[in-house]
């Protein structure tokens, strides 16, 4: 290797995907401009992914670009999804090392440098941040999520634990195996844990926001995981048919339980119930069958993952 070799500086491509984050915009830059005035080694560039916010948030990503040449932004012409906003990000960077992060300083920007050391000296292609805890959460948030987490690592064979988010450094050849997976309906964690390579995980600590309010409610949490289990697991389907199995047997064993014994069935009640019973399992193994339509209709359409409405600093 020659001296201007040895001199040739690494790009980090730091992501982040904003939903109407103009109250923590302004402490995010702040925090993590700073910090990466101490990774040795490596340039850092901004790419803000604003995900159709309603608020300040692309008036303020159009400032930093034009104050900061370190700082792009793309502004989508609708909300598609922070799904939709990472891949859109790690399309639109350009450096030897990717990160993706909150806007909300729940990723704490400190641990950039030491994610940098770990892919750059250790051999890791992945560095990625393990939340230790879930301060600031509500008991039953973090009962469901916990649950969550169990349930999909159990059905969809893939590593997914608690505490194993989105915030994380990939070298190249990581983040171009993740933008190969093309698919519209997109579920980060899973994908990055398909692609497999190595990863180390840094533990950190979970911290309130640095200012205004959180984005998931639990309703959106409940769609999210319904989504990372049939993008990632067939087990519903597979469940759905073991069921009904289960069910014709048993019902034949009634039957014949019945014309053995001399005993009929206890009347029209019981009757009643069981077609109640037997008609809403039908219901509900037919709609999770449903949802797998539903996403392979939208898979066939081809449509775009997300619309760019304006860019800057490009």
């Amino acid at each position: 290797m020659n001296k201007a070799e040895e001199n040739i500086k690494d790009l980090i491509s730091i992501i982040v995907p904003c939903y109407n984050e103009e109250k923590a915009l302004p402490a995010f830059y702040r925090t993590a401009a700073d910090a990466v005035k101490d990774i040795e080694g490596a340039d850092c560039e901004f790419i803000f992914v604003d995900d159709g916010s309603r608020d300040r948030t692309p008036e303020l990503l159009e400032n930093f670009s034009n104050t900061d040449s370190r700082c792009r932004y793309l502004s989508f012409s609708r909300n598609f999804g922070k799904e939709a906003a990472m891949y859109a990000g790690l399309q639109n960077a350009s450096g030897n090392y990717c990160v993706i992060m909150d806007a909300d300083l729940q990723h704490p920007p400190e641990l950039l440098k030491e994610m940098y050391r770990v892919v750059k000296t250790e051999g890791y292609d992945c560095c990625a941040g393990l939340r230790e805890d879930r301060s600031g959460e509500s008991p039953v948030r973090t009962f469901l999520s916990r649950s969550f987490y169990h349930l999909i690592g159990r059905v969809c064979r893939l590593d997914m634990g608690d505490g194993k988010g989105d915030f994380r450094m990939m070298n190249r050849a990581m983040t171009d195996s993740v933008l190969e997976l093309k698919e519209y309906n997109r579920y980060m964690k899973g994908i990055f844990s398909f692609v497999g390579f190595e990863t180390k995980w840094i533990p950190f600590h979970n911290v309130a926001r640095a200012a205004g309010e959180t984005k998931w409610s639990l309703r959106s949490l409940f769609r999210y995981a319904l989504d990372g289990i049939l993008s990632f697991s067939s087990a519903p389907s597979t469940i759905a048919g073991t069921t009904g199995a289960v069910l014709l047997l048993a019902a034949l064993l009634t039957g014949i339980f019945s014309f053995v014994s001399g005993h009929g069935l206890a009347g029209m009640p019981l009757l009643i119930c069981l077609i109640l019973a037997l008609n809403g399992i039908q219901m509900l193994f037919m709609s999770i069958l449903g949802q797998y339509m539903s996403k392979e209709y939208m898979e066939s359409k081809k449509r775009p993952i997300y619309i760019v409405k304006k860019k800057g600093g490009f």
